[in-house]
């Protein structure tokens, strides 16, 4: 049997009556688009977070791309961001007509090293754009003074990052607006493609609405400005409302899990994830490092063990990005991590049994 780094059977199984009965809810509504589940669930997840508004989208990728727009960035404007996230990140940045401008992360946690934003500033620089990385949050101190001070609007990319927390702020509420992906895999996951945005700003909640919904605001064919199809399922909006009410429980089992692999895999040679002062981690993936991590990846993969790598190639270095102009060696933190990070199983479903299997199995490999 094959162990996973992410599987929602079981957590299914647990929940099977409760997922089941929020299908049936939409579907015996007589509503089945923007209905009572969407602006449900939009209340609910904005009330969580102490946020004003929140706008519910069909992925985190257009939470981002509407996000953007919603904050006036567009053609020609530069935001800064880094290269060690996941592609769409940049994509988003890409699709409004923004220039993204990385900068390196820091070797401890692989989050932004908000001690080079400055140093990368223009007078084309609009907005900062920090990936709360992994389930744990960037210095939004530092994110916040340096916004304050150049007049830069902030998007925090909360996609891996539900439930986790900044000096007892939850990520999503410490920008002028944030972005959330529901893709199955996340902290809080639905059952296909979802996403949100967060914002204390009514304008910006004005916008939002509608860019989601082609550029109408109040009559169906009037088109206010051009705006997207981006409207998050009335399937998907009910059952992230019945599992929203056990992030709290996903988190903390999800650190359970992360307190086992710390206490198994001590004395190893991996690098064991590290969090940052003032930080409350969420483990949205647990990656570990090590300078053998082929050898380790295929000697797992022989024990019936799948890992994965978050992320093994820095968006500066794909070829549909080579039009940025940055050279092997411009982000030496992100490019020495990409050869060497790990992920290993993370979810709060995860049997100790398995996670022993694998604890067993890297302490025999890297032993």
């Amino acid at each position: 049997m094959t162990t996973y780094v992410w599987d929602y059977l079981r957590e299914y199984e647990a929940e099977r009556e409760d997922i089941l009965d929020a299908v049936e809810t939409v579907f015996s509504s007589g509503q089945l688009v923007l209905g009572a589940s969407v602006q449900g669930f939009e209340a609910e997840f904005a009330a969580y977070h102490g946020a004003a508004h929140c706008v519910g989208v069909d992925n985190g990728t257009n939470a981002i791309t509407l996000a953007l727009q919603a904050l006036g960035i567009g053609p020609g404007d530069e935001v800064i961001t880094v290269s060690n996230t996941a592609a769409p990140t940049v994509l988003a940045i890409d699709a409004v007509g923004a220039v993204p401008v990385f900068v390196d992360v820091r070797e401890e946690d692989f989050l932004m090293d908000t001690g080079r934003i400055e140093a990368a500033l223009t007078d084309r620089t609009r907005c900062l754009l920090p990936v709360h990385l992994y389930g744990q949050c960037v210095d939004m101190d530092a994110v916040g003074r340096i916004a304050a001070e150049h007049g830069l609007a902030v998007l925090e990319d909360c996609a891996q990052a539900h439930g986790a927390r900044h000096h007892g702020r939850l990520a999503g509420t410490m920008g002028d607006a944030a972005a959330f992906s529901f893709y199955p895999t996340k902290v809080l996951g639905a059952y296909g493609d979802g996403g949100a945005v967060l914002t204390s700003g009514p304008e910006t909640d004005r916008r939002l609405r509608r860019l989601r919904y082609y550029g109408m605001e109040e009559r169906y064919y009037v088109v206010e400005t051009p705006g997207h199809n981006s409207r998050l399922d009335e399937v998907q909006a009910e059952i992230l409302r019945r599992k929203l009410g056990r992030l709290d429980a996903y988190v903390a089992g999800r650190r359970a899990v992360a307190r086992r692999y710390e206490e198994g895999l001590a004395g190893t040679g991996l690098v064991l994830p590290r969090t940052a002062p003032g930080n409350e981690h969420a483990y949205y993936v647990y990656v570990v490092r090590h300078p053998r991590r082929a050898e380790i990846m295929a000697a797992l993969k022989e024990r019936g063990i799948s890992l994965n790598i978050s992320y093994p190639w820095p968006v500066h270095t794909m070829s549909g990005f080579a039009h940025l102009g940055y050279r092997p060696g411009a982000l030496p933190v992100t490019e020495a991590l990409a050869g060497e990070i790990l992920s290993l199983p993370m979810y709060p479903s995860l049997p100790p049994e398995l996670q022993d299997t694998v604890i067993e199995a890297l302490r025999e490999v890297c032993g």
